[in-house]
């Protein structure tokens, strides 16, 4: 493992998150292995050009999102995959280019089916004045998107981040505010990988729009049931 990381000490990032960006990819990549020791701080600190205390505070970020654990007289230690903290917003920025794109998103359609639907069916119910007044404003301004004569796809992407996001904020659900925070990080990579160029699915979206707007839990959580139909996102079937 010695010589498996090149000097940072010129980045202009914050160097212990630069650090700990660089160990997470080894780690999410498997180049550095579930159970492994890392080699030493003094070895770590001349690989990256970097302080010990920037060392120790990577360590830290790592530890705090399930990466790794530090123990007396062992070291530093590769936590096991199951105990990795995958809802981590910047983890799921790390591992960006690392993972099978196609089975990633997968997974993350897996994810949005199995909560989605509810958080609508919440935000039906519990959406306040405010945000049922933002969810309006945001959807109007997906329609003038949709029907342009030039279709901005990037606007489009930023749009429909806020919208899905805001129905999660709705919820009056504490738990559920950090899937809002994720779908900004993931959507990026998902609509464009998963969606048709140029589709907006408005019709859906004004579905799911229209029910929570009228408070019908029943009909917001069937309609993003079906939006998220597997068939309708260009993913391949897993096997």
């Amino acid at each position: 493992m010695a010589g498996e990381f090149n000097s940072i000490s010129g980045s202009k990032r914050s160097l212990h998150v630069q650090v700990a960006r660089e160990i997470a990819r080894g780690i999410l990549s498997g180049k550095l292995a579930q159970g492994s020791i890392l080699p030493g701080e003094i070895a770590l600190c001349e690989q990256f050009g970097i302080s010990r205390t920037a060392l120790r505070e990577a360590v830290k970020l790592l530890t705090s999102k399930g990466l790794l654990e530090s123990r007396p007289k062992v070291g530093t230690r590769v936590i096991n995959r199951a105990f990795w903290n995958f809802l981590d917003p910047q983890l799921i920025e790390w591992m960006d280019g690392l993972a099978d794109t196609d089975q990633f998103c997968q997974q993350f359609l897996g994810l949005r089916r199995a909560i989605e639907p509810e958080a609508c069916a919440l935000a039906a119910k519990f959406a306040t004045a405010d945000q049922r007044i933002e969810l309006s404003e945001t959807f109007q301004q997906m329609v003038e998107v949709s029907e342009a004569e030039i279709f901005d796809h990037a606007k489009w992407l930023e749009i429909d981040i806020r919208f899905h996001s805001l129905i999660f904020n709705a919820t009056g659900n504490d738990f559920y505010l950090p899937f809002g925070n994720i779908l900004t990080t993931m959507f990026i990579n998902f609509i464009s990988h998963s969606s048709e160029e140029g589709s907006t699915c408005i019709k859906e979206h004004r579905l799911i729009y229209d029910a929570i707007m009228a408070g019908n839990s029943d009909k917001a959580r069937q309609a993003s049931a079906d939006h998220l139909l597997e068939s309708k996102h260009r993913l391949p079937a897993l096997s």
